[in-house]
């Protein structure tokens, strides 16, 4: 919608996992170096964990277009199954089919694939997605799967990316053996200021600007605080940004059309009261009660005052809430 009026050839802030968007820090860029080692050297399992949208899912695109033909792989981004529903999708994603619905009969036809992969000089490695969805019970199932080996080698890894949680369902007592089998692990933590601003430069040049300088100073720095350096909200702002610059017509976002996107994102957008009023709101009704309180005293018996009070508050209540609502509407 916005692309022709920034002179773009696509839009650079979708949230999908494109490996071509893909930001190497240098946090990034150990988390895959741990990934692609872990692979080619058969290690068993491999653990990555990172806040929510913090690239893990790009992580893995990433990988899997790195990695030659010579590795097979399975891919679970939704692990919330029984432990006969796993090794469906396992079988399936292999390309294996499989006769029958029991859970022997997948291990059997599985096992046979692992054995034949390996006469091959092929790796095997199971990518699950989301793993701190996997209950403690689905993931001893996962670890009895690389029992499957030989004397020398696993012929199956596995390769958990997960929430923070993860590590926390891994420390419990009954993930001891699980734990005890992770050869590399690695945490992907937010973007600093600095790899903040370098991201949105760079989805910005591969997107096809040839200035990438969309964005002033103090809007990529009131970003970074309302995003604290998870790439998946830049592209959130970013890219409501880009269209709120593109409905009023402005080339470069400055930081008040920051503070408007995310008044929206946060729901707060339609009606603001500016609390800057306040004071002076206070004051006004102050002023305003006492002069109606000396008129009262100076010019009405004191028989009249309690009579005439009454309706001298409702005319002062009315006036007071039509002055408020002037202010709030700024």
């Amino acid at each position: 919608m916005y692309t022709r009026f920034y002179n773009l050839k696509e839009k650079p802030f979708e949230i999908t996992p494109d490996p071509r968007f893909l930001y190497l820090t240098e946090n990034h860029k150990e988390a895959l170096a741990s990934l692609i080692y872990a692979v080619k050297e058969g290690k068993g399992f491999t653990v990555i964990t990172g806040e929510v949208g913090t690239g893990k899912t790009t992580l893995i695109q990433a990988l899997l277009g790195r990695i030659d033909g010579n590795t097979k792989t399975a891919y679970i981004f939704n692990p919330r199954l029984d432990a006969a529903d796993l090794l469906h999708y396992i079988c399936e994603d292999f390309g294996l089919e499989v006769s029958g619905k029991s859970k022997g009969q997948y291990l059997f036809h599985l096992h046979k694939y692992l054995l034949a992969c390996y006469a091959r000089h092929e790796k095997v490695v199971l990518i699950i997605d989301e793993a701190q969805d996997l209950d403690p019970a689905l993931l001893e199932e996962v670890r009895l799967l690389t029992n499957l080996e030989t004397a020398k080698d696993k012929l199956l890894q596995v390769i958990l990316m997960g929430q923070p949680e993860l590590n926390d369902t891994l420390n419990r007592p009954e993930c001891r053996p699980l734990k005890q089998r992770v050869s590399l692990r690695y945490h992907i933590p937010p973007l600093n200021r600095e790899e903040a601003r370098q991201y949105i430069k760079r989805r910005l040049i591969r997107a096809g600007a040839v200035d990438p300088n969309f964005f002033t100073p103090e809007a990529v720095d009131r970003i970074y605080r309302h995003t604290k350096g998870i790439p998946r909200m830049i592209n959130i702002v970013c890219d409501n940004s880009l269209l709120s610059g593109y409905a009023t017509e402005q080339k470069v976002i400055g930081e008040e059309i920051i503070k408007k996107v995310v008044r929206q994102l946060e729901g707060t957008g339609a009606r603001r009261k500016d609390k800057r009023w306040g004071p002076y709101i206070g004051i006004l009704t102050a002023v305003m009660s006492l002069g109606i309180l000396a008129f009262s005293w100076k010019f009405l018996s004191r028989g009249d005052v309690e009579s005439q009070f009454g309706r001298w508050a409702s005319v002062l209540a009315g006036v007071l809430e039509r002055i408020a609502e002037l202010f709030s509407a700024r």
